[in-house]
Order: C-alpha cells, then sequence, then structure tokens
C-alpha cells in the first residue's frame, strides 16, 4: 500500500475495497403509497427490460400506489398500471427528487414486494453524506466537528453496506441508522466538511469501523461491552467532554456535543476522532479508481 499524508502527524493508507459508486437508502419500507416529484423532468424506467415507461412533468407531483404484485401511478386523475414490480424515477442531469416533502439528489427506486412499495434513493456515498451531516449536528457547529462528523458518518455507511439487504437497501434514513434530510438540509459549511475529507474514513486492523456516535454521553462515553454483548477493540470509554448536557443515544464513540467542545478547544478533525476512538485506529482514503 502506498502511503499518502493527510494532515500534520497523521497519516492514511489507501484502502482498495471492492467497487463502491453509490449507496441505498430506504425512505420508505412496504408503504401503501408514495407521493413523488421531479425538479426536472424524470423518467420512469422498468428495472427488468430497462425502457422508458412515462416521462413525469416537472414540478408536478405524482401518486404510485402498490396494486396487486406492480405498481400503478396516478396520471390526469386516473390510475395507471405499471406492469413491473420495480421501477427507477431519474430526474434530467442536475435535478432533483421530491418525496415525503424534502428534495433528494441521485435517483430513486420503487419496489413492490407483495407487502407495499419500498421507496430507495440511489446515490453516491458523498451526496449522501451531505444530507446526513447537517441531519445528525447543528449547522452552526465547528468547522472541525462537521468535518469529524462526516468521517465517522462515511465510515459507519461503508462500514454497513448491506445492512438492510432484505429490504432492497442499504440503510434506513433515521437515527436508527443515521439521520438523512437529502438535498434539504444540506447548508455550505456542512457540504464543505464533506468535501474536504472526501474519501476518508476510520480503520481497525485494516477494515473500515461502523464508527458509533451519539449526541451526548452524558460525562463518560461508554465502552461497547457496557452497551451491547461484545467489547469492540476501538470503541474506548473516555472522558466525553459533554458535561451537563443529559445523556442521548447509547454513548459509544464519538459524543457529538464533546467533538464540539473539543472543537472549540482547537482540536482538529482528526485529533477529536483519535481522541474518541481507540489511538490504534488510522484513517484511510477510499481508492478514488473504485470510490466514484
Amino acid at each position: 500500500m502506498r502511503m499518502a499524508r493527510i494532515v500534520l502527524l497523521f497519516f492514511a493508507f489507501v484502502l482498495f475495497i471492492q467497487p463502491c459508486f453509490a449507496i441505498k437508502i430506504g425512505l420508505q419500507t412496504q408503504v401503501g403509497r408514495t407521493y413523488i416529484g421531479t425538479s426536472t423532468q424524470g423518467e420512469i424506467i422498468d428495472c427488468k427490460t430497462n425502457k422508458l415507461i412515462f416521462v413525469m412533468d416537472k414540478m408536478k407531483g405524482y401518486e404510485f400506489k402498490a396494486y396487486k404484485d406492480i405498481i400503478a401511478i396516478k396520471v390526469d386523475g386516473k390510475f395507471c398500471k405499471i406492469n413491473s414490480n420495480k421501477i427507477v424515477i431519474k430526474p434530467e442531469e442536475g435535478g432533483f427528487v421530491c418525496v415525503k416533502r424534502k428534495w433528494y439528489r441521485g435517483h430513486f427506486q420503487l419496489i413492490n414486494d407483495g407487502l407495499g412499495l419500498t421507496v430507495i434513493n440511489d446515490l453516491p456515498i458523498e451526496q449522501y453524506l451531505q444530507g446526513v451531516v447537517p441531519a445528525e449536528m447543528p449547522s452552526s457547529w465547528e468547522h472541525d466537528a462537521h468535518k469529524a462528523q462526516a468521517i465517522a458518518a462515511r465510515s459507519y455507511a461503508l462500514a454497513n453496506l448491506g445492512k438492510r439487504a432484505k429490504f432492497g437497501y442499504d440503510l434506513k434514513d433515521t437515527p436508527e441508522d443515521q439521520a438523512y434530510g437529502g438535498a434539504s438540509a444540506e447548508t455550505v459549511n456542512t457540504n464543505d466538511a464533506v468535501s474536504e475529507t472526501e474519501g476518508i474514513v476510520l480503520t481497525y486492523d485494516g477494515k473500515i469501523i461502523p464508527a458509533f456516535y451519539s449526541a451526548s454521553a452524558g460525562g463518560k462515553t461508554s465502552s461497547s461491552g457496557q452497551v451491547w454483548t461484545k467489547d469492540l477493540a476501538w470503541a474506548k470509554s473516555v472522558p466525553s467532554y459533554d458535561e451537563g448536557i443529559k445523556k442521548k443515544g447509547h454513548g459509544v464513540g464519538m459524543s457529538q456535543y464533546g467533538a464540539n467542545n473539543l472543537a472549540k478547544k482547537g482540536y482538529n478533525a482528526y485529533q477529536i476522532l483519535k481522541y474518541f476512538y481507540s489511538k490504534n485506529t488510522k484513517f484511510a482514503k477510499i481508492n478514488p479508481e473504485y470510490y466514484k
């Protein structure tokens, strides 16, 4: 492996992983109906045949519902059957998709598995993180706290690819995995934090770790064995620098309030992460050949 300098005394190696072009995020699971629109014209494509089925008008909402084992769309007040149980909605280049009253980047899959419609946002991981960082951490907080959050969230996402595979996606859009607000949540500050840490992850023993974090540990973080059944070598218990803030979450790994307080004290993102996780963790950058 070739070595690549990241910042000051912190080094990372280039991590070669299986091609990872995008991540699939479940926004709705097995619902009876959903409402979707696009900011530009949007194409509906049959996943099985790759053929264009319908062109959605821009800035117009469409109702989709599960109909037996296929999907139906409401057009001009009437439902029309789409003879497929799996479709993709793609806006024109530069367009966004609206679901659950939020705008999202990337494109969407709709799947009828016989139990209802599952709505999946399929997009590059860096664009996903642009919607995670401001959903997980206030955009007014310190920039290095945002950068630490971006690295932790990227690590968690990549370590958990396929976690929700039985539903057809990788992660949920809720704090059960990671809060994700799509393009509607993005800010300039948090997008900069994502771009400035592009591709950087936390590793232990050559593997990306699911870098757990929570809002506040209430004064001291917990070892994983205190919360779950297994001790993780990279998850240690340390003072969390969030005294006076009620514990919120499992308390394992990085305290988000603690990260912000450390940033205020002059810690950079890499020092913050080294503080909350084992000193034996390392920073790695995903090989760009596979990452983009």
